[in-house]
């Protein structure tokens, strides 16, 4: 749904030369000092990146899904570092809070996280919990009005510069799977938080991505997000289930991009006294990229709509992320192939993106993790049930 459309048009072409004019030319000096720098930060939040999908009640943008998403294309079209700085406190370091926050959290946090002030960032991955989400081991137990933490998260981005925290903890260690666990909301200066060494990745230099540590840790109880025990792990899925559809569009942005970069290399480039372009393997290697752009873009619009209108998206999310970040890997291969050798030399810049958008098909879920969970709620719909 798109509330205003002639406005939402006016701030796509906004963002578009924003991307283009202010960020783009950044690029090889984010890869180079693997951060982005503090300029291009203030002018980020100047523009209201970081309050996307925040409700306009604490400073945000309160972007639909659908209006989420099509800035995520817009935005997405650059080095993954920019989004990535903006992205956890547009997605998934804010949704917990919006999605089943009290009134007093959302006012006291939503608009530090919208402005820019704050950075949010989720933490649920666990070393020995990464695609069980519900095998958590961290733990929170009450006393009197505090939970003490203990535990530790790992891959977690933005972790070495936020400065709040969206916690999944066990509260209940006699429940299992999901139900004993809760959501916490904890800042950074909590005593016991600590956060490691940021990771030395394959890609995506400039967004710092480490473990979190919680020992005895003593959340205020009023943190715990909800203010109900466990409900964290449905919190967690609503967050998912949104997040997952936003990805999906921050993973096909970068395809245009590629294929867009692709295609300026192979008009200019001769071989044999004529345009690479020219040749037709080149011109299958172009349509294959199109169509699957195309078709991924069509599939996250749908779904983000039916979100909107207030529909169950939970299969239709989960094959919007393995699509698109499936596809996004086969676009990155054929636009290195396309450079021939240039692909491989780090000038170019398509080796950078090759790199980075490699993890796409990791984290919030894997490929493998989610084609378990769409044939699973497929076979479920026609009244098939495991091992029946």
């Amino acid at each position: 749904m798109i509330r205003d459309p002639e406005g939402f048009d006016i701030f796509l072409g906004n963002l578009r030369r924003f991307v283009r004019e202010r960020l783009v030319p950044h690029e090889k000096s984010v890869m180079e000092n693997d951060e982005v720098p503090e300029g291009i930060v203030r002018e980020m939040a100047e523009q209201g990146m970081f309050g996307y999908s925040i409700p306009e009640e604490y400073g945000g943008a309160g972007m639909t899904t659908e209006e989420l998403v099509l800035a995520a294309l817009e935005l997405s079209q650059c080095s993954v570092a920019f989004r990535a700085r903006v992205g956890t406190n547009t997605g998934i370091g804010s949704e917990a809070l919006v999605a089943d926050g009290t009134p007093e959290q959302k006012k006291k946090y939503l608009p530090l996280l919208a402005s820019g002030a704050l950075t949010g960032s989720f933490a649920l991955t666990e070393p020995e919990a990464g695609s069980e989400a519900t095998a958590l081991k961290s733990t929170a137990r009450r006393e009197g009005d505090v939970y003490i933490l203990n535990g530790t998260k790992c891959f977690i981005t933005n972790a070495p510069i936020a400065g709040l925290f969206t916690v999944m903890a066990r509260t209940n260690p006699d429940a299992p799977g999901a139900a004993g666990i809760s959501a916490f909301i904890v800042e950074r200066d909590t005593p016991g938080l600590s956060t490691g060494k940021p990771y030395r990745k394959m890609g995506q230099e400039g967004s710092p991505v480490s473990e979190v540590h919680f020992q005895d840790c003593r959340v205020p109880a009023v943190n715990l997000i909800g203010g109900q025990e466990g409900m964290g792990f449905r919190t967690a899925m609503k967050v998912l289930n949104k997040q997952r559809i936003h990805l999906a569009a921050l993973c096909t942005g970068p395809a245009i991009r590629m294929l867009d970069e692709a295609i300026r290399f192979v008009t200019e480039r001769r071989q044999f006294g004529q345009p690479l372009a020219d040749f037709q393997l080149i011109q299958a290697m172009i349509a294959d990229c199109q169509t699957e752009i195309h078709a991924a873009r069509a599939l996250i619009l749908e779904t983000a709509r039916q979100r909107d209108r207030g529909e169950d998206v939970a299969l239709a999310a989960s094959m919007c992320k393995y699509f698109a970040s499936e596809m996004c890997g086969r676009v990155a291969d054929r636009c290195v192939q396309m450079f021939g050798g240039y692909g491989y030399i780090a000038d170019h810049g398509i080796e950078r993106f090759y790199r980075d958008v490699r993890l796409f098909r990791l984290y919030e879920g894997t490929s493998q993790i989610h084609q378990l969970n769409i044939a699973k709620r497929t076979l479920a719909a026609h009244g098939y049930r495991e091992g029946q």
